[in-house]
């Protein structure tokens, strides 16, 4: 088997592709200073894939303790980077946090990589690196514009600092640039667990729907949209975990034509705010209360993939729908709930 190294491995989207990567046959690795994390749902993956996962407390902006993992793990096949602040609208308020962390982090790794001469490296990216597009769907070749936020600024510039060590290293890479991930595992074992005050819309929902933060807002609906709220494209993190294995299987094929290559994951379906809460109320027959306020700093007006590069190189192809989030987030929600109410430390389990 395989070792594959995930960074961020306790976190939202690095849990999920570690249970895919072990259910496609690669050994795998955490490393998460779990600063916005706990082991919950690393627990998750290893109740689900019925075997213990080694997870390094390490934070990559340390190059010491950074490098001491490659050397306890000289057999690393490949690296898959997830490990970054994500907030947009913290971002925008601590700027030299985002670029510090987020970078700093990216090239210690990287320095790790060159020096182990690790075959494989999959960034984490993200849509925001096309900034506010001048056409939608957007392809891998659409112009980027100036990002919207310093987390959107530091995706931009990790990607050049990656193209430019692709450059000069053996290190075959791949930029995934994906969307707006949401949802849980079917299982309701894993899935996404804000530590602090939900940033991300489907889990604003369904906290707000089972009683655990007050009504909420909606950032604008005088936007130039059919509806007036901003417009995303929705990924079922099963569907985004399942990508990553196929890209490092893409890459181990030497399918590659260049040392770089891009994909955006998302499923080409452009949904507003006000849609993806109607969805909600739909599938799962709750009402939610929410209150419509001012624009927010950061925000994309309308932004949706693309996906074909995906789909013809990488064979990948979205299984879940809008509804299967809003119903398997739902699903989630409710199993913490139940979780906290009966084991009520468990929430704040920490290493």
């Amino acid at each position: 088997m395989k070792k594959i190294l995930v960074t961020g491995g306790c976190g939202y989207i690095g849990s999920h592709t570690l249970l895919d990567l072990v259910e496609n046959g690669y050994e795998v690795i955490s490393v998460d200073n779990n600063a916005r994390s706990g082991t919950r749902l690393l627990e998750g993956v290893e109740k689900i894939a019925n075997q213990k996962i080694k997870n390094y407390k390490v934070d990559l902006c340390d190059f010491d303790d950074t490098h001491a993992i490659f050397a306890e793990n000289d057999d690393i096949a490949g690296v898959i980077h997830f490990a970054a602040y994500k907030a947009v609208g913290e971002s925008v308020e601590k700027p030299l946090l985002y670029y510090h962390n987020n970078l700093t982090s990216l090239v210690n790794l990287l320095r790790c990589i060159e020096e182990y001469k690790v075959p494989y490296f999959v960034f984490s990216s993200s849509c925001t690196v096309y900034g506010n597009p001048d056409s939608i769907p957007v392809t891998e070749e659409t112009p980027q514009k100036p990002a919207e936020s310093p987390y959107g600024s530091t995706k931009q510039m990790g990607e050049t600092i990656i193209r430019e060590f692709a450059r000069v290293n053996p290190t075959q890479c791949i930029l995934l640039r994906y969307f707006n991930p949401a949802g849980a595992h079917p299982s309701a074992i894993i899935g996404e667990w804000p530590i602090d005050k939900p940033q991300n819309l489907v889990p604003v929902i369904t906290q707000s729907a089972i009683g655990k933060i007050p009504p909420f807002t909606v950032f604008g609906n005088d936007y130039p949209t059919r509806d007036g709220s901003c417009i995303r494209d929705f990924i079922h993190v099963c569907d985004l975990a399942h990508a990553h294995t196929l890209a490092m299987k893409y890459l181990m094929e030497q399918r590659n034509p260049s040392g770089c290559e891009i994909f955006n994951l998302g499923t080409g379906n452009g949904i507003s705010v006000l849609e993806a809460i109607a969805a909600f109320e739909q599938v799962n027959q709750r009402k939610l209360d929410y209150r419509i306020g001012e624009r927010r700093p950061g925000d994309v007006i309308a932004i949706y993939a693309n996906k074909d590069k995906a789909e013809r190189e990488l064979q990948w192809k979205p299984r879940y729908s809008l509804e299967d989030i809003m119903l398997t987030a739902w699903k989630w929600e409710q199993e913490i709930q139940q979780e906290t109410r009966t084991f009520p430390l468990k929430n704040f389990k920490f290493n």
